[in-house]
């Protein structure tokens, strides 16, 4: 019904909680009698500080919990007007669920510090109160100090896990999950909430008359959220385990969590934290865009900077939703003499989504900065034809976007919608490479760019994603010279090799271009807000900061078939996987941090793109640009190619090289260039010289008049084969001769 927004509060047996199911009408207008509907039932409040007493209701309070999985528990008896309502909701309801009142506290992003968390026990220090984060990570090894979860001490209902806001905050619910492990098997079946102002005095979360007891987790990974009926308004809150999972005599309580809740304002704001900025001053979109808003946002771009931007699609998902991709250039759709090609690829894992919000941020900023005349980003476009993919795979974002941030869990959307994790699906090169070098005696004949997709990872019957298949013929048509692929759950930058030589399962296998590859992730890394933050806690199992947040990406772990790797070995193209945030799903409220936090970072990456050499290899006799010549540096076992103009880049660091092109038919040419430390390019043009040969039987083909230096040429040729023929004749003549004289 136009104007209205349809509220559905349902009531759970057990602690006062409940979920709000919202529905908007088709024309997305919210009524104000639905508002005030909607206000008036999140915002029940009891303070720590009111002698009131208890909120109860006529009606049954429960305590509410959700899982991203699809069967949650029921009522015993529903409201009649449910499955009225749920025969209602629309389109936008099915899209995404609707927003939590407060935010989260924290915990999973690292916003909440170690110190804020304190436990009454705990076995070890790789089971501390500080690794009791939603989602967080443990290592491979259990006793090691990056375990999965806060787990007690001792095995009673005294235990605790506490959280500190560090102000006055109106708790409204608690994310729950078990311990993560491969080893072990420890979830918390229930739990009560307490809260306190001072830590002395804690006051229960009430079900009527009793305290409230929560439903926790099934299984380790699976998070549950409780919404609390009515809010609270404290600044510590504590999550009191009552079952766990016994496994026996060897279970152990433990849990990871998350806290949501709203700060309140606080007149004597003097600590730190209390002014810690939570806004940019860029005004952009900042929200979790679906398949349709994200359509909309890039064609909103489109339409404010039609000079300078062109959407298109380079294929489809397996669920037929498009890949855009927006470009950014002075001349858009046109590949300009000269000008370099630079990619963004995000949400290959389509659970990893802050990239895809960056890229959208990123087009959104570039537009209005070059209307405004910054001459920064004029300079980037003018000189860079940019394209940017936000999504790389949407079904898997829809899956994760439909259950939100908290809810997602670790893994869902991760894959495509047939399972495929992308970051292993393009053609292993590695491999054929090492094997050429074991098994080829003569090293002139191996090739060390440009190598050819494996016959079987090309049929129909191989297991490969459309989205992937898409990929590659993207990068087969457009000469990128630089890209990155976005990345979410840790904060490093990761380069080329990612694959180890001998599958093992860590190693540091360098390509030819180490050098380089290094400095690119060094760019990333050190302009990047909270990587260069030398005080920040490692995300997971990992601290990156020992090695200043770069890594080889096969010195972290094996992957076969990456994207970095590919691109490497059969394009021009650089590439480096930035890791963005350690929480894979941020919270809407986050992304405009996490853009402070990123964009120079982004911007000075593409910036990278004009270092090094470029130059157009052309035909010395008739000027034309000589595509797929080859530009080989000295010392550096990585070549790259000439594009149909006959333009190049090759990416270097600062330094002397001699550097040489060649191509089919033509003669060799060398020179030295010298890279300089500026922001663009030096140039190396070449002009090759054709072969004779090859030049008399082009011109043969063309049936044209032979100019008079290859007239001479072609004459000197034939004298020279007339007076060798001649001396082989009179040498056998003589040979004749000989013979018979001796016969005689």
């Amino acid at each position: 019904m136009a104007g209205f927004l349809l509220i559905t509060v349902l009531f759970y047996l057990n602690c006062g909680s409940f979920v709000v199911v919202i529905s908007r009408p088709a024309d997305g207008t919210t009524s104000r009698r639905a508002t005030v509907a909607l206000n008036t039932a999140l915002t029940s409040t009891e303070s720590l500080f009111s002698a009131g007493k208890p909120n109860t209701t006529e009606v049954p309070t429960a305590g509410f919990t959700t899982r991203y999985r699809k069967s949650i528990s029921k009522p015993t008896t529903a409201p009649e007007s449910l499955s009225e309502a749920a025969g209602k909701t629309t389109e936008r309801e099915e899209e995404g669920p609707p927003e939590l009142e407060c935010p989260p506290l924290g915990l999973e992003s690292l916003k909440v510090k170690d110190t804020q968390l304190r436990a009454s026990s705990y076995k070890r220090r790789g089971l501390g109160p500080h690794r009791g984060r939603l989602n967080i990570q443990s290592g491979i090894e259990d006793g090691d100090i990056y375990d999965g979860a806060w787990c007690a001490q001792y095995r009673d209902k005294k235990q605790w896990l506490e959280v500190d806001a560090r102000r006055l905050t109106r708790f409204t619910g608690v994310i729950l999950q078990g311990r993560n492990s491969i080893w072990s098997w420890d979830i918390v079946h229930t739990y009560k909430v307490q809260f306190s102002n001072d830590t002395l005095v804690w006051k229960p979360c009430m079900n009527g008359t009793e305290e409230a007891i929560f439903e926790g987790n099934q299984d380790a990974e699976t998070p549950v959220l409780a919404l609390f009926n009515t809010s609270t308004v404290a600044r510590y809150i504590r999550i009191n385990p009552q079952s766990w999972y016994q496994n026996g005599t060897k279970g152990h309580i433990c849990l990871r969590a998350e806290v949501f809740g709203c700060a309140l304002s606080d007149p004597n704001s003097i600590y730190p934290w209390q002014t810690e900025p939570t806004e940019s001053k860029d005004k952009l979109d900042f929200r979790h865009h679906n398949y349709k808003e994200m359509r909309k946002l890039m064609k909103s771009v489109q339409e404010e900077c039609p000079d300078i931007t062109r959407i298109y699609s380079i294929g489809k998902s397996y669920m037929g939703l498009k890949l855009y991709v927006m470009e950014i250039s002075d001349n858009p759709g046109k590949h300009e003499l000269g000008e370099p090609e630079f990619r963004y690829v995000a949400g290959m894992h389509g659970n990893e989504v802050l990239g895809r919000e960056l890229l959208l941020n990123l087009m959104q900023y570039i537009c209005q900065e070059y209307k405004r005349g910054d001459q920064r980003i004029v300079h980037l476009v003018k000189e860079t034809r940019i394209h940017l993919l936000p999504s790389m795979n949407p079904d898997g974002y829809e899956m994760a976007f439909k259950k939100g941030s908290e809810l997602a869990g670790w893994s869902l959307g991760r894959y495509s919608y047939e399972g495929i994790d992308m970051n292993h699906n393009f053609a292993d090169l590695n491999s054929v490479m090492w094997t050429a070098i074991e098994l080829e005696t003569d090293r002139s004949k191996l090739i060390n760019h440009y190598f050819p997709i494996p016959e079987q990872y090309t049929t129909e019957e191989a297991f490969v994603a459309s989205e992937t298949r898409a990929v590659i013929s993207w990068m087969q048509n457009i000469p990128f010279v630089l890209g990155a692929n976005l990345h979410g759950g840790e904060l490093v930058v990761t380069y080329p090799y990612d694959m180890t030589r001998d599958w093992a399962p860590r190693e540091h296998t360098p390509t030819a271009d180490e050098s380089f590859f290094r400095w690119l992730a060094v760019v990333y890394a050190s302009t990047n807000q909270v990587m260069s933050n030398h005080d920040r806690r490692p995300c997971h199992n990992k601290d990156f900061l020992r090695y200043n947040n770069i890594i080889n990406g096969a010195d972290w772990h094996n992957v076969p078939g990456s994207m970095n790797d590919f691109s490497y070995l059969h394009t021009n193209c650089f590439e480096v996987t930035v890791e963005l945030s350690c929480d894979k799903f941020p919270h809407a409220s986050e992304l405009p941090i996490e853009w402070e936090n990123n964009r120079e970072s982004l911007l000075t990456y593409m910036e990278q793109v004009h270092r090094g050499i470029k130059g157009v290899v052309r035909d010395k006799d008739t000027g034309a640009g000589i595509a797929d010549a080859v530009i080989k540096v000295d010392d550096i076992n990585h070549h790259i190619r000439s594009v149909a103009d006959g333009d190049y880049w090759r990416l270097l660091n600062p330094g002397e090289y001699r550097v040489t092109a060649t191509a089919e038919g033509y003669f060799p040419s060398s020179r030295t260039c010298q890279v300089m430390y500026d922001h663009y390019p030096t140039i190396c043009d070449f002009r090759l010289t054709k072969m004779p040969k090859e030049r008399l039987k082009e011109l043969l083909m063309k049936g044209g008049k032979l100019p008079k230096d290859l007239q001479l040429r072609l004459r000197q040729l034939r004298m020279r084969k007339l007076r060798v023929t001649t001396k082989a004749i009179n040498r056998r003549r003589a040979a004749a001769a000989a013979k018979r004289a001796k016969r005689v």
